[in-house]
């Protein structure tokens, strides 16, 4: 789960100032996760290298032929080990979204997409929009996450530094919004004419916090504490579940299901692969 961005600075000033209400009403985030990524082609069965001990890698997944494509970095890219960029580069952005919001139940999910362009191993979508809404309060509210691939432009200057990259989030409040760029980077604008609003850029402590933790054995001293981090991939795994059943899910906070839908609640969990089985209860 990437969430070390909670460890930077920058970020938590721009958390804590959305949460001073200094942008207002905070009613859509969202989350952005553009990449120039290339094709990963195709590739052939062929002998698991020597010294891998692909049972072992392989884990709880079915235990498939070895090819160069379903192994290092690749594996992201299929049903069976990962959950496409929204899982892996795009988690990053999601988690910042959960945390800057502060919104934890979605009521109504949903996500299109598709894999577009590239004839290859892939399984997963290249590109893909979810559409995630809150109810906070009595008001309705609406975080978005944008995955593309391949050529794109930049949004609200994320990325301006980094060619064919665009991670980052924005914040859309009452009184003006916030940009994410990266980790450990935002900036501000204010009020309907823009102006330049609070803004600061610095690095993250992540190592720091995690040893001082381990130290003190103190849960609240953890910036990233696991709870958080459990939630934020339920809010993916939900966009990538409403993405291969082609609906709406609509999501139950107190039982962690999916209401009236077998197919989806179905898609929640996966069966273990013997000796790799994680239990029922931990």
């Amino acid at each position: 789960m990437g969430s070390q961005s909670r460890s930077s600075e920058a970020l938590q000033e721009a958390v804590q100032k959305m949460k001073a209400g200094e942008f207002g009403e905070i009613y859509h985030a969202r989350a952005l996760c553009f990449k120039a990524r290339n094709t990963i082609g195709k590739t052939p069965v062929e002998p698991v290298p020597p010294g891998v001990d692909y049972d072992m890698w392989t884990g709880p997944a079915p235990l498939r032929p070895f090819t160069k494509n379903r192994f290092h970095y690749n594996w992201h890219w299929f049903w069976d080990t990962g959950n496409g960029d929204l899982g892996n580069q795009g988690i990053h952005e999601v988690d910042i979204a959960y945390w800057g919001s502060g919104w934890k139940h979605p009521t109504k999910v949903t996500a299109a997409g598709g894999k577009y362009m590239f004839d290859d191993d892939q399984e997963t979508p290249n590109t893909i929009l979810a559409s995630l809404e809150f109810v906070v309060d009595g008001k309705p509210k609406l975080m978005t996450f944008d995955t593309r691939h391949w050529y794109n432009n930049h949004e609200g200057g994320i990325g301006g530094e980094r060619a064919g990259n665009t991670i980052g989030n924005i914040f859309y409040g009452s009184k003006g919004y916030l940009v994410i760029d990266g980790y450990n980077k935002y900036y501000s604008f204010m009020d309907r004419d823009g102006k330049p609003g609070p803004t600061k850029n610095t690095r993250d402590s992540h190592f720091e916090n995690f040893i001082a933790a381990v130290r003190s054995r103190k849960r609240e001293d953890l910036t990233a504490e696991i709870e958080q981090g459990a939630w934020s991939c339920v809010l993916m795994h939900l966009a990538n579940v409403s993405y291969r059943v082609g609906r709406t899910l609509h999501w139950d906070e107190k039982t962690w299901t999916v209401k009236g839908d077998a197919e989806a609640n179905k898609l929640l969990t996966r069966p273990y692969r013997a000796p790799y089985i994680v239990p029922a209860k931990v």
